[in-house]
């Protein structure tokens, strides 16, 4: 430690120090230097802690050596710290931002990552369905869509929209090269019936529209099918698939085309495909196109929307295609009946393929030979085609004015959602420079000083604020050169939080520098505040890091960024800011305003008497004060000083001129401290802190978990409105329960049935018109073979196959029978007649054949495509491939590979809340477990499961994180405060805080999501850093606990009220955001954090320090509210001989005519400009050393200071109240002046001999040389005891 740059006690060796500095020393020992606190307890004048004091005192040591190293190198500390951050802020240009939801908000780590990335690599996709969907409501919420003229209106949209082409890659993408379609049969050799069969099936979408003759238009085709012999230009409006099969079939018999009508008819039956949209009513029955066939044709009255919609629709493949009313119907009334009454929306899904099921479709195919065909291209091409169709729905409705005027229209597809999260992923450069001008702004007024522009600090306070602001950056910059991603969340609430955290550090420098004189080093002030700015920053970022255990990626993100930021910010404030403070000095010293400090001259200060009042005089009132010499030896009369000098810290002699002459450091100390230690405040503040922590521990109780997806989607856009109106009318999703490898599923299809079963049982699960659940691929496939089997039976009985053979007369599905029945199931011998006779496809108890499963597999998924497409059951590996002929003898069937994938689909409706949600997840995860321990391994898929599962451990994850940063925070505040009865007290009222924003969180309806889980655990090192800045001012301070509180409020107060206000500035700033999430989860419930944390730190926990809090960590012996006077430190005589010290602008050290050279500079320097001799037979009970470099010294134009003792007892006289006798001077003393003041014992006893020789030089620099020698004999004499004797030789 540098001992020469401790502030001394001016009656032990004269140095000049601001009475602020003074007061602290002797108040604040421990805080302003634990050095001096712990000579104290080794000589025996006071007692504490002396271990927390020796650890206090090295750690302001190194801060000290970090100060001075920057003073020293300031310039040096500026130029490379501009060039690290500018290399960071380039780092900006590599940023990239994640807008998928997907990529944002799935949970990380733990059962659901395992599940998808097992989907991932099996099927090699996450999504097994791509959806355009399409919502209508009425303008008025109380009208119902249920008619006729809504109707046509969804479809006026519908067929405008599917209409849309988009021109990628040279080539033309319309709805049928990426929808989703049934597979059609296959046939060897080429067949025109076949490309009319392809041509014909049009695309999946599920519409309320399929319940009437309407909805046939919007399946085409773009170009009309001519039949040969049939004169009809075949459009699904005009289309009767049975008729036109059977007239095909007679047409072309007595050809010899070699086709299998058989097949065909086969393939219509088991799916269902009928009439079509021939039979169905039509909503215009006066409409010329309405069929004949129509029940309603040219009815004169309306159809029955509600009646018909009932129980749902179907589409042109009855037996597959059954679209829910719970899927197309939102916002449903019924009557008694259980029919549809009214109904607030309709919603209609165009079913898509995913971008790997397009990449397979079109691989090989001319259309994409001159492309390099991709998955990714495949996702452009997707992407771009929903994009069209929703610019051509926004077109529409502004077009036709009567759709627009009656109905909204929503449309929303996952294309158009991740574009507008790109859009507003971005940050937004007006909101950050209109934060950034408020806190420079405020920062600038709150530390300009109008009357003393030469203390003011407005200018250095704006280039702290401008230094976070580059600091920040900085930090984003090297987030994007590690690689870590940007979202939303980052780019939108990042860099106002960094700003608010960040300027609390800029004002609790500045508040140390306040009160600093000019002549102090930043050393001094980086010791001072150096640990609060320290733990405040790690506290902050170490609650960011622990945030990031938050299994949800944009979060984690946003944690990991928001911490690297924060360290960036304290090492901004810990080493950059100290520099400008130190070049601030320079402009101090040299007298020169804030503002604009080249453009005015040199600021000439008022000049100051202090003033000395006559002190009650002892038994030693014949003692008399020493007369100085000055340059004119003109004597000034010496007034009185204030009655405490000690504690007018809390009035700073600068706090007069400030801009309001007003000072929250005197506010706290004068009125806002004594206010707070009233009994009756007390009393209040304490109730009402009881009463607000059981209300809130109660509506904790009462907390809900979620968050919609609606909050994570743009307010105001076509998307935010579509999903509120699916939010509320509909709450439909989809899932699959899906069965992993490691299973044989050949034999344990009983299970399997079981498992599918068991969904019957689960809330909101859509069930079909008998109660139960639509059949799963299992129950397909096995209907599938239980009618070959059944038609096999038929033909055997009748003679038309045999053991060995089948005849002419045989159907093509008894010979595929035969084919079938006759597999063993073994690759080397997979075909045995003799089994004819034994095997059945089927078995009794409903089990498939077990051992031919899987090449039974291979014909069903070739030979019953609607069938296996419908099933959804995305079996992988995929089944092998055979294609049935009836007129082929080879009975061999290729065998399938062993399953690993399979799912099973389910609709789920009514799902508004994250509580159903919630019980949906548990109850479906249940089951998976109940059947895993049954040893079927499954897990359940879809959207409820991949952004709502984190809510089933987000709470014990929550509380795990939030154990383990108080059991942290604890230690961290325990070695700050270096008492753990100390870090018990503050732990405690932050978890009281803690539980108030629970409470808040419940009266405010925020829900308990991951982002509110962050923004608790960031307000845990908030809430520390408040209360521990109390807490340290409390501890270092010197009294009873009042007077202690007393003190910490005017220490603390102004940098906290400061940094809350500026961070409440920045927090208010997240409001301008368009994301929901961003201004209900980060900006209420932070603002929430800081009224909160102002409360309970500045009103509550005051009061309970007060009543409860810690012993000081040092206890004067001597007086009840103040140190000892501290002891001069000796220096060995071997470093200090011969030792030139260097005195700018004075040749001599009398001179008068140079002295204003002198003043600014330190008075810890050892400057010799004025030594003045005592005779030999006088004894001072002060030094008698003349310090001429004060700033307050004589300006040779007339004016005389005060006496040099007079200035010393404005400063260092204690009150009267701390007076004791004095001992009897040694010599008799000379006649006393007009005033004669009294001193405490350890002031008299002090005798000063000085013998000095002066040799001065002047070299051509204009600089003086001065070395000093002087002898100096010290006689300590205390009452009772030896008298002492020390000599020095400097």
């Amino acid at each position: 430690m540098d001992r020469d740059s401790l502030p001394r006690v001016p009656d032990t060796h004269g140095d000049v120090v601001d009475e602020k500095l003074f007061s602290d020393l002797y108040i604040r020992t421990s805080w302003v230097d634990a050095q001096v606190a712990l000579d104290q307890i080794d000589k025996g004048k006071a007692r504490g802690s002396r271990t927390a004091i020796y650890l206090r005192s090295v750690f302001q040591s190194h801060l000290e050596m970090l100060g001075s190293s920057v003073q020293k190198h300031a310039g040096k500390v500026l130029f490379v710290a501009i060039l690290v951050l500018s290399t960071f802020c380039v780092g900006l240009k590599s940023a990239q931002i994640h807008s998928k939801v997907h990529q944002l908000w799935l949970q990380e780590g733990g059962q659901l990552e395992a599940e998808l990335a097992y989907t991932r690599k099996t099927i090699g996709e996450d999504y097994s369905a791509t959806h355009q969907m399409l919502i209508q409501t009425s303008h008025d919420p109380n009208a119902s869509v249920l008619h006729p003229q809504a109707l046509l209106a969804h479809l006026d949209v519908l067929i405008r929209a599917t209409a849309v082409k988009v021109h990628l890659y040279d080539t033309e993408w319309g709805l049928r090269d990426i929808c989703n379609m049934p597979s059609t049969p296959s046939f060897e050799g080429t067949f025109l019936i076949e490309q009319i069969l392809k041509h014909l099936i049009p695309c999946s979408i599920i519409t309320p529209l399929d319940c009437f003759w309407e909805g046939s238009q919007l399946l085409g085709p773009e170009t009309a099918v001519v039949i040969p012999g049939l004169n009809q230009r075949l459009l699904w409006t005009t289309l009767n698939p049975a008729s036109v099969m059977q007239f095909m079939k007679e047409k072309l018999s007595d050809q010899t085309t070699g086709f299998d009508f058989e097949t065909v008819e086969q393939y219509m039956k088991r799916a269902g495909i009928g009439s079509g949209y021939m039979e169905k009513p039509c909503l215009n029955p006066m409409n010329p196109s309405c069929p004949d066939t129509a029940p309603n044709k040219n009815s004169t009255h309306p159809p029955d929307v509600g009646a018909i919609l009932s129980g749902g629709c179907y589409g042109y493949a009855a037996n597959y295609m059954h679209w829910p009313e719970q899927l197309i119907v939102g916002g449903a009334k019924r009557n008694r009946s259980g029919h549809l009454r009214k109904a607030q929306a309709l919603q209609t899904v165009v079913q898509l393929m995913t971008e790997k099921e397009m990449f397979d479709q079109w691989l090989g195919h001319y259309k994409v030979h001159h492309l390099g065909w991709s998955q990714e291209k495949a996702a452009e091409v997707l992407n771009a085609w929903q994009r069209n169709f929703s610019r051509e729905v926004e077109q529409l409705l502004r077009k036709k004015s009567r759709i627009g005027a009656n109905y909204d229209i929503f449309v929303f597809s996952s294309a158009a959602l991740d574009d507008i999260l790109a859009k507003f992923s971005h940050p937004s450069v007006l909101s950050i420079v209109i934060g950034v001008a408020i806190t420079v702004l405020y920062a600038f007024c709150t530390l300009l000083r109008w009357r003393d522009p030469v203390r003011g600090q407005s200018s250095v306070g704006v280039a702290g604020v401008l230094l976070m602001c580059f600091s920040t950056a900085a930090g984003l910059g090297l987030c994007a050169l590690l690689g870590i991603v940007f979202n939303a969340a980052s780019t939108q609430v990042v860099p106002f939080l960094a700003l608010g955290l960040g300027v609390d550090h800029i004002f609790m420098l500045t508040a140390a520098y306040a009160e600093s004189n000019r002549r102090e080093q930043t050393k001094l002030i980086l010791k001072k505040v150096g640990p609060s700015i320290l733990f405040g920053a790690c506290s902050t970022a170490g609650s960011f890091f622990a945030a990031a255990f938050i299994p949800v990626p944009a979060l984690k993100v946003f944690c990991l960024q928001a911490a690297i930021v924060m360290c960036s910010n304290l090492a901004a404030a810990i080493l950059v800011f100290p520099a400008l403070i130190s070049l601030d000095l320079r402009r101090r010293t040299a007298g020169r305003a804030d503002i604009f400090c080249c453009c005015f001259p040199i600021w000439k200060e008022p000049p100051k008497v202090a003033a000395q009042p006559v002190l009650p005089l002892n038994n030693n009132n014949g003692r008399a004060a020493r007369h100085l010499k000055h340059c004119n030896s003109n004597r000034v009369p010496v007034p009185q000083p204030a009655q405490n000098p000690l504690l007018e810290q809390g009035e700073p002699k600068s706090s007069g001129y400030s801009l309001a002459s007003f000072s929250l450091s005197s506010f706290a100390f004068k009125y806002y401290a004594p206010f707070l230690m009233r009994s009756w405040v007390k009393f209040l503040a304490v109730m009402g802190f009881v009463v607000a922590l059981i209300f809130s521990l109660y509506a904790s109780t009462r907390l809900q978990d979620g968050l919609d997806i609606i909050d994570l989607v743009p307010k105001n856009s076509n998307e935010h409105k579509f999903l509120d109106a699916q939010t509320r009318l509909f709450g439909f999703y989809s899932m699959f329960a899906v069965t992993q490898g490691n299973f044989e599923y050949p034999t344990q299809q009983q299970l399997l049935r079981d498992y599918h079963d068991a969904f019957v049982r689960v809330p909101h699960v859509i069930k079909n018109d008998n109660g139960g659940l639509p059949d799963f691929w299992l129950l397909l496939f096995r209907d599938w073979l239980s009618n070959l089997q059944r038609i096999f039976d038929e033909e055997y009985r009748d003679g038309k196959l045999t053991k060995e053979c089948w005849f002419p007369n045989a159907s093509s599905d008894a010979i595929l029978a035969y084919k079938l029945i006759v597999q063993t199931g073994h690759v080397d011998n997979s075909v045995d007649k003799d089994l004819v006779l034994t095997n059945r496809l089927v078995h009794s108890d409903g089990n498939i054949n077990p051992r031919a499963f899987y090449n039974y597999l291979s014909a069903w998924a070739t030979n019953d495509v609607f069938a296996y497409g419908a099933s959804q059951g995305k079996l992988y590996p995929e089944p092998r491939q055979y294609y049935h002929q009836p007129n082929e003898y080879d009975l061999k069937i290729p065998k399938s590979l062993p399953l690993v994938y399979a799912q099973m689909p389910f609709y789920l409706h009514g799902l508004t809340d994250t509580s159903q949600i919630k019980t949906l997840i548990g109850h479906i995860r249940d089951i998976s477990v109940k059947f895993e321990g049954f040893g079927l391994p499954n897990y359940p898929s879809g959207i409820p499961f991949m952004f709502w599962e984190q809510y089933m451990s987000l709470r014990l994850s929550l509380a795990t994180i939030l154990a383990c940063v108080f059991l942290a925070a604890l230690v961290l505040v325990s070695l700050i405060l270096l008492s753990v009865y100390a870090a018990v007290i503050v732990i405690l009222s932050v978890l009281a805080s803690l539980a108030q924003i629970f409470g808040a969180m419940t009266v405010l309806g925020i829900q308990l999501s991951a982002i509110p889980s962050v923004i608790l655990i960031l307000s845990v090192g908030m809430m520390l850093c408040f209360n521990v800045l109390i807490s340290l001012g409390f501890m270092t301070s010197v009294g009873n606990r009042q007077r202690r509180v007393q003190l910490s409020m005017q220490m603390s107060l102004g940098p906290l009220v400061h940094g809350m206000l500026t961070s409440g500035v920045a927090v208010f700033m997240l409001s301008t955001s368009p994301f929901e999430f961003v201004i209900r989860h980060f900006c209420w419930l932070l603002l929430v954090v800081l009224c909160i944390g102002a409360c309970n730190s500045l009103l509550v926990f005051p009061i309970l320090l007060s009543m409860i809090g810690p012993e000081a960590e040092l206890v004067p012996l001597e007086h009840p509210d103040r140190i000892s006077t501290p002891s001069p430190l000796p220096v060995r005589s071997s470093k200090r001989s011969g030792k030139s010290y260097v005195v700018q602008g004075s040749r001599s050290s009398r001179g008068c005519k140079n002295s204003h050279h002198h003043h600014h500079k330190d008075a810890n320097d050892p400057s010799l400009t004025t030594i003045t001799e005592e005779p030999q037979s006088w004894k001072s009970s002060n030094s008698s050393i003349q310090m001429a470099n004060d700033w307050n010294a004589p300006n040779c134009n007339g004016y005389q200071p005060a006496p040099r003792e007079s200035r010393q007892s404005a400063y260092a006289v204690p009150p009267p109240a701390y007076h004791k006798a004095t001992a009897p001077p040694l010599t008799p003393p000379t006649p006393p002046p007009a005033f004669q003041p009294a001193y405490p014992p350890e002031l008299q006893s002090i005798v000063v001999q000085p013998e000095v020789t002066v040799e001065t030089t002047h070299s051509d620099s204009n600089t003086t040389k001065v070395t000093a020698t002087a002898n100096i004999k010290v006689e300590l004499v205390t009452p009772g005891r030896a008298m002492r004797s020390y000599n020095f030789t400097s």
